[in-house]
C-alpha cells in the first residue's frame, strides 16, 4: 500500500482548512486517511504558530514506514527542520512572460529611439545656434 502524508480540505467556500493525513495515495483527496497527523490553516499570518500544527513524532513514525510526504508537506517539513532542505530548481520562474517581453522590448526600442534623436539634436542645435550667434553679430 502506498502511503501519502498529505493535506485533506476542509472548511466553507473560500475559508480552506486543511487536515495532514496519513492516508492511502489511491483513496481521494478529502476522504478516507489512516490517522490525522495535525492541521494547516493558510488563513492565518505566515508567523503563527497556529498556521501548521503537526505531531512530530507520529509523522516521523509514518516517514520511517515509507510514507511519501507531498510537495507542500515536504515543505513544512523543512520549515520545522525535519528533512534537510531540498534545492528545487524552476528554471522558467525568473523569465518574465510573453507580455512583459513585448513590453520590455517596445520600451527598449523607444528608449533607442530616442537616444537617437537626441544625439541628433544635439549636434544639429550647435550649428545653427552658431550661425545665429554669427548673424547677429553683424
Amino acid at each position: 500500500m502506498a502511503m501519502k502524508i498529505r493535506l485533506a480540505r476542509g472548511g466553507s467556500k473560500k475559508r480552506p482548512f486543511y487536515s495532514i493525513v496519513a492516508a492511502d495515495s489511491r483513496m481521494a483527496r478529502d476522504g478516507r486517511f489512516i490517522e490525522k497527523l495535525g492541521s494547516y490553516n493558510p488563513l492565518l499570518p505566515k508567523d503563527s504558530e497556529d498556521r501548521v500544527k503537526m505531531n512530530m513524532e507520529r509523522v516521523q513514525y509514518w516517514l520511517d514506514q515509507g510514507a511519501q510526504p507531498t510537495d507542500r508537506i515536504t515543505r513544512f517539513l523543512e520549515a520545522a527542520g525535519v528533512k534537510e532542505k531540498t534545492e528545487r530548481s524552476n528554471p522558467n520562474k525568473a523569465k518574465p512572460g510573453k507580455k512583459a517581453t513585448e513590453r520590455a522590448e517596445e520600451k527598449a526600442a523607444k528608449a533607442a529611439a530616442a537616444a537617437e534623436a537626441e544625439a541628433a539634436a544635439a549636434d544639429e542645435p550647435e550649428a545653427p545656434a552658431e550661425e545665429a550667434e554669427e548673424a547677429s553679430a553683424e
